[in-house]
């Protein structure tokens, strides 16, 4: 078997775990959006983002929403769009803080196979810049989203350890496709 890099068509199979969807979580700023549509690229998949589906059915972005309506309200659209994009097989984005919801990991662990991309606090600070569109982090200053980027990391890392796989994601994205591949293959 050559290594997962040399890896250019669809990967497929029979196995069980080819019709299960693979949810992608962890922190903003971790590349879920960008190693997911590589993933589902290099798997031959849907790939779905439940951040944009959320703005997309709502017809606001998610910082309008927090600010309308709360947190509270969001996270309900955000279930609902994960039920949504939880289609047959689908390579499926989540929000940062989806999976730290009451009963969230579980559902997720049950029906498909659970990913962390997991980054240093640098990596994540520098990717998400000055973080005016996450209504978490927006108008602090970078001090202060550490800070803040920090906590909610050690909120929710309990969480993202429950994932079937976890890999580095501090490196390009490819790389991350690349290993993410090598452990469906070995599941």
């Amino acid at each position: 078997m050559l290594p997962p890099f040399f890896y250019t068509a669809p990967v497929t199979g029979n196995r069980e775990s080819e019709s299960r969807p693979i949810y992608l979580v962890g922190m903003a700023g971790a590349g879920k959006s960008t190693v997911g549509s590589g993933l589902a690229a290099r798997l031959g998949r849907v790939f779905l983002d439940t951040d944009d589906e959320v703005e997309r059915r709502s017809g606001r972005t998610i910082a309008e929403i927090f600010e309308q309506e709360g947190e509270a309200r969001f996270r309900e659209l955000e279930v609902e769009a994960i039920d949504w994009a939880s289609k047959e097989g689908a390579v499926v984005a989540l929000g940062g803080g989806a999976i730290a919801q009451p009963g969230a990991a579980e559902r997720l662990l049950a029906h498909g196979l659970v990913v962390f991309l997991r980054a240093d606090l640098e990596t994540l600070i520098n990717r998400i810049g000055d973080g005016s569109t996450r209504p978490l982090l927006a108008g602090l200053d970078r001090a202060g989203r550490v800070e803040r980027l920090g906590e909610l990391l050690a909120e929710r890392r309990v969480y993202y350890e429950k994932a079937s796989i976890a890999v580095d994601a501090s490196r390009r994205a490819d790389e991350v496709v690349d290993e993410i591949v090598a452990a469906l293959h070995e599941n």
